[in-house]
């Protein structure tokens, strides 16, 4: 199953919102849904995550372009939602997939990835760890080493050194 939040830092601290993934089958969708939630251009993460396997990070910064975080590409590829962060890392389009090898959108394997599961269409193989910009916190205060090196609660320690835990365990 997937866990979606957005966190909106405002100039009172950061107020999250459960995110409904049912609308969203694009990366465009999930950066109006973001900006949606922005009040006055202010910065919003959208945080996914698939069980213990993989999380993606979605940075939004008023009409900037977003930045896109996933800690494990390989795992990411072969879910609907993953796919749809790793495709736009790798320069991919999203329609040159074969959707029986990705996981439904409710999170369910629909039958096991062929052999090429850590390289779904396309010409740029998916690299097996992190993909993307692994700085896309660091102004918020957490280092691209320590980033990187996030596993299981990922989310649950990106929030606490955020400072907004209580924030995100409220949609949680």
């Amino acid at each position: 199953m997937y866990f979606a939040a957005l966190l909106a830092r405002t100039e009172d601290g950061w107020e999250a919102s459960d995110t409904e993934l049912d609308d969203v089958e694009t990366l465009a969708d999930l950066i109006e849904l973001a900006r949606a939630v922005s009040k006055d251009d202010d910065t919003v993460l959208a945080f996914i995550e698939h069980e213990d396997a993989w999380f993606g990070v979605v940075r939004v910064d008023g009409e900037d372009d977003p930045h896109i975080y996933v800690s494990d590409a390989a795992a990411a590829a072969r879910s609907s939602y993953g796919a749809m962060l790793t495709d736009e890392l790798l320069g991919r389009d999203p329609d040159d997939h074969d959707l029986d090898s990705l996981v439904d959108l409710d999170g369910t394997e629909d039958g096991e990835p062929d052999g090429a599961a850590d390289e779904p269409d396309g010409d740029r193989p998916v690299p097996a760890g992190p993909l993307g910009d692994a700085d896309i916190l660091a102004d918020l205060g957490m280092t691209a080493k320590e980033l990187k090196t996030l596993d299981g609660d990922a989310l649950d320690e990106i929030a606490e050194m955020l400072g907004c835990t209580e924030v995100l365990e409220a949609v949680r």
